[in-house]
């Protein structure tokens, strides 16, 4: 159940005082019409009868079953002992009920309260009605009592105080109810609402943190592969400076060309980074490299003094997805990345890419040193893109020497359709 605010509170206060004055003018009205006869109490027994409604009225969320006890036990003795009000009883007892059933925390309490109040009420119109039928009847009006037909004045006007009080009391019983279940309903839905909100603000915290793994690992893949070949380049231009100018004229081209590809992909980055309508998938790449690109690859390790081969084993059936073939191309691009840089001098390098009904597979080993044995970037960026692409990746020394990066993706039409 929602907690009762200040709002609520502050609206049984202006409901208590609303009842208090109408019941005065209930009082007043019916003292002065004779509602009783001469044998009605007098006005200020009624003033003092109106003030005991009010009052619990004023605190009837905090204290629903309290408030209904005190409500209807005045409205019996005001009734008994005949003070002249009637109204605003039969208003603060139907309110009372009505609050006991939609606010009070302990559903077998509300329970209780309410069929006791109830069963009291229907016993004591009963007890009236067998006094009444047990008196003399006044011959003035033994006619009128006498009459033919299906029921006498009398026992109608008995069935019909019974159907106005089952009315009135199944009334306040079931509306309390019913509006207890709609105020948790109504809860529920503000707290699923609110945790819907909350899963928002996560997801976009998310999307943020994704964006920048996204750039990250596009900006480490770009750079340090390009930075390493540069620097591998440089080296062996120093080197054949003095001996092959010729062949350090064209080490220092080819080192032009990976500055200005660098560039480019960089260019690329930023581009689609700051373009309104660029897909906002957190690993869709900014570049149109594939699978096609790692010859590519091969011939620039090959070119930078690492001995590479590249064997293709199969044919797809359908080109993958692109980012299937970006993610691979990068992974295949961190692989040799690392190979030039730690497998030494004499390592040779040897790619691999194999194609099945099922998946496809992409292999980079070398013969050199095994690399480090703490992952970095490098190595994380490979096994996000693998986890990006639905594949798994093995990374890690061989047994005959050297290192090995292995990564296999599944092509199944549930990944495709979802990429």
């Amino acid at each position: 159940m929602p907690r009762l605010t200040r709002t609520q509170q502050r609206g049984d206060l202006v409901l208590a005082t609303v009842l208090f004055l109408g019941g005065l003018l209930s009082a007043v009205l019916s003292s002065v019409s004779g509602l009783y006869g001469d044998e009605q109490g007098s006005l200020a027994i009624a003033v003092v009868y109106v003030a005991v409604l009010a009052i619990p009225i004023a605190v009837r969320r905090r204290w629903p079953s309290v408030t209904a006890v005190v409500v209807s036990t005045a409205y019996f003795f005001a009734v008994t002992f005949r003070i002249p009000e009637l109204y605003a009883g039969n208003i603060a007892m139907f309110i009372a009920l009505y609050t006991v059933g939609a606010w009070e925390p302990s559903r077998r309490r509300a329970t209780i309260v309410r069929v006791a109040i109830i069963v009291g009420m229907f016993a004591w119109l009963f007890i009236v009605m067998f006094q009444d039928a047990t008196q003399p009847v006044d011959p003035s009006v033994e006619g009128a009592f006498s009459r033919a037909g299906a029921f006498s004045p009398f026992v109608a006007y008995q069935l019909l105080m019974i159907g106005v009080n089952a009315l009135f009391f199944g009334g306040a019983y079931y509306f309390g109810d019913r509006s207890r279940q709609q105020m948790r309903e109504r809860a529920a839905l503000e707290e699923r609402t609110a945790e819907l909100e909350s899963e928002r603000e996560v997801t976009a915290a998310q999307a943020v943190a994704l964006d920048r793994v996204r750039i990250a690992r596009e900006l480490h893949d770009v750079v340090a592969h390009h930075v390493s070949l540069m620097g591998v380049q440089a080296g062996v231009a120093r080197s054949l400076l003095s001996r092959d100018p010729d062949a350090a004229r064209d080490t220092l081209a080819s080192i032009e060309g990976s500055a200005r590809e660098s560039l480019h992909e960089l260019r690329q980055l930023l581009e689609t980074l700051r373009s309104p309508d660029a897909d906002s998938s957190p690993d869709t790449a900014p570049t149109t490299h594939g699978l096609t690109s790692i010859r590519a690859l091969v011939d620039e390790a090959d070119a930078a003094g690492l001995p590479t081969t590249f064997t293709v084993v199969g044919e797809p059936e359908s080109d993958p997805p692109a980012l299937v073939q970006v993610n691979l191309y990068r992974i295949a691009q961190e692989a040799l990345t690392n190979a030039r840089r730690h497998a030494g001098p004499g390592a040779t390098a040897d790619v691999r890419l194999r194609f099945s009904a099922e998946a496809v597979e992409l292999e980079v080993s070398n013969t050199g040193r095994s690399g480090s044995s703490t992952p970095g970037l490098g190595q994380r960026g490979m096994r996000e893109r693998a986890a990006v692409s639905g594949g798994t990746i093995e990374i890690g020394p061989r047994s005959r020497g050297g290192w090995l990066v292995r990564v296999r993706v599944p092509l199944t039409p549930a990944q495709v359709s979802h990429v």
